[in-house]
């Protein structure tokens, strides 16, 4: 259970464990269903702020609980209207999210970690430390600002979640699912679960708990090679979940979901990008019911990877759908504030705890 300063972080709390707790303060139980409304589904950041509950209860709250509220602490807009945050958390530590507004849709795409453990070459995350993992409340709460935030901005809320930000959300699975829960209950922000993407890089035992579990939202896997040796040269995870195990899991994922899986695929220049490549990714896609996402790679410091040309990429999409394999072009969003896939890494310092 998250605490800090002798008191706990009240959403940590179930609404039973939250009732328990009102019951020993003297309080009726009804009045923790009250609180957990204000805390959930009216995404409410202060007890102050909780107007139907009396001053004498909101000063118990406060001597008892925290509500560990993440905070905007840097903005940045892009040329193609897509907005880069950083978000500072209770203990310091930054992590960045991503408003993507176009023509069919308001994507947030948000964090699960303070930076990440897995080394992926062509990730900006991928070079940084892993510090720890993100609670249920500080994913939901991204959401809940990048939502306010579209709403601001542009008018419209969020219709897609996706979890592609920093971090490999398998490796906090249980946080993640439960933010999931959250987002998705009738008394959290009640966003259907088919509006949700979680990303992996391809964690074999953990996609079979997806599929031991039935989630009911999207699995997308960061691919970018269907042979395991260009795959393990890029994506060092692959060595301990090689293809085939992968294969294995996925296929075991669907049995269990009947859920498509949607493949991401980054085509880099001279790596990954010929017929050859193509061919070997069409095979890896008959394995189950699926769809690739072609993606430009957004160039980083750190790496010395290139995108591919626009005749390599088309020719690669066309090989694709020739096979009957549902196939899109992704094109960048916010490259120009480093806010594209793969180029989220913070650049600056959290001088202050909030």
């Amino acid at each position: 259970m998250n605490s800090i300063k002798g008191k706990t972080d009240i959403r940590s709390l179930s609404l039973e464990a939250l009732q328990q707790h009102f019951v020993t303060m003297g309080e009726k139980s009804f009045r923790a269903k009250q609180v957990y409304e204000w805390l959930w589904k009216k995404s409410c950041v202060s007890f102050e702020g909780m107007s139907n509950i009396s001053k004498e209860l909101r000063k118990k709250l406060e001597d008892n609980f925290t509500i560990n509220a993440v905070k905007i602490s840097n903005s940045q807009f892009s040329a193609d209207k897509t907005i880069k945050n950083s978000f500072i958390l209770h203990d310091t530590h930054l992590i960045e999210g991503v408003l993507i507004p176009t023509t069919e849709r308001m994507t947030a795409c948000v964090s699960s970690q303070v930076g990440c453990s897995l080394t992926c070459k062509f990730c900006a995350t991928g070079y940084m430390e892993r510090k720890r993992n993100l609670n249920p409340d500080e994913i939901y709460d991204q959401v809940v600002l990048l939502d306010q935030q579209a709403k601001q901005n542009y008018g419209i809320g969020l219709t897609n979640i996706v979890y592609m930000g920093m971090g490999e959300p398998l490796l906090n699975y249980s946080n993640v699912l439960k933010s999931i829960e959250r987002i998705t209950a009738e008394d959290g922000l009640n966003m259907a679960a088919k509006r949700i993407t979680v990303s992996t890089a391809g964690i074999a035992k953990m996609i079979k708990k997806l599929g031991d579990d039935q989630v009911k939202f999207n699995l997308a896997l960061s691919l970018h090679a269907a042979n395991d040796e260009k795959r393990n040269t890029i994506m060092p995870i692959n060595e301990q979940n090689s293809l085939k195990s992968l294969a294995e899991a996925l296929k075991y994922y669907y049995n269990k979901t009947k859920n498509s899986v949607t493949y991401e695929y980054i085509v880099f220049d001279g790596v990954n990008d010929n017929i050859q490549d193509a061919m070997e990714l069409a095979k890896f896609c008959k394995h189950l019911p699926c769809k690739v996402n072609i993606i430009e790679y957004n160039p980083i410091s750190f790496a010395s990877f290139l995108n591919a040309g626009e005749d390599k990429i088309e020719a690669f999409a066309a090989y694709l759908r020739k096979q009957g394999i549902i196939t899109n072009v992704r094109r960048s969003r916010g490259k120009d504030i480093d806010a594209a896939c793969g180029q989220l890494a913070v650049k600056e310092k959290a001088a202050v705890a909030v």
